[in-house]
């Protein structure tokens, strides 16, 4: 990683989001795509979940970003959803060209050197695993009455496959914890099992 791209914080080195982009592409990036796992709102705490793809010549790699307004600045409150999907791709591409160094982006405290967030572009498909598109379902969310919906196939498809990641004996231990089947779980249920479990798998 050329050193331009390196930036140190207290007494920590990060890289920045545009030098995993550049190095990347000249190890034959074809494409990187996003989707918005979870929409921000009062009943989940505000956390946006985005999932990363990234695509070389060699294989796919992918990465899970989330955020806050308890885990980023104050500046960025406005930019969750933009927030949680720069996490992501950064994630993504770290694991892609093999590197360790955290991505000055990842930590959400104030934007890097000459950074602007760009409007979030997600996949086809995108959504907060109910059916809401990422553009603008944060308001008819807030109103619908998410404690008596059962969780969708994709809230559940996702906590699934996090549960197998961070917890201990997967399923069969998170249904014991939880006291019901996961398929049992309610919409609301799910999304904060997600961001508990996101957290952790971050």
């Amino acid at each position: 990683m050329r050193e331009e791209y390196m930036i140190e914080r207290q007494g920590k080195r990060f890289v920045l989001y545009a030098g995993l982009l550049e190095e990347a592409h000249t190890r034959g990036l074809r494409s990187i795509e996003t989707e918005l796992l979870q929409v921000p709102a009062a009943e989940n705490g505000d956390v946006a979940i985005v999932r990363a793809v990234v695509r070389l010549e060699d294989g796919k790699y992918a990465g899970i970003g989330d955020a806050s307004p308890q885990n980023v600045g104050r500046q960025i409150v406005p930019h969750i959803i933009r927030m949680a999907e720069t996490r992501a791709k950064a994630r993504a591409l770290r694991d892609a060209i093999n590197v360790g160094v955290t991505a000055f982006e990842e930590l959400g405290g104030e934007e890097a050197p000459g950074e602007r967030y760009p409007a979030a572009s997600f996949a086809e498909g995108e959504g907060d695993g109910s059916g809401q598109k990422a553009g603008g379902g944060r308001q008819a969310a807030r109103e619908e009455n998410r404690g008596e919906l059962p969780a969708t196939r994709k809230q559940l498809n996702y906590l699934e496959a996090l549960v197998s990641d961070v917890v201990e004996d997967g399923i069969g231990k998170f249904e014991e914890m939880v006291g019901k089947p996961i398929g049992e779980l309610t919409r609301e249920e799910a999304s904060d099992w997600i961001g508990r479990l996101s957290g952790r798998a971050a």
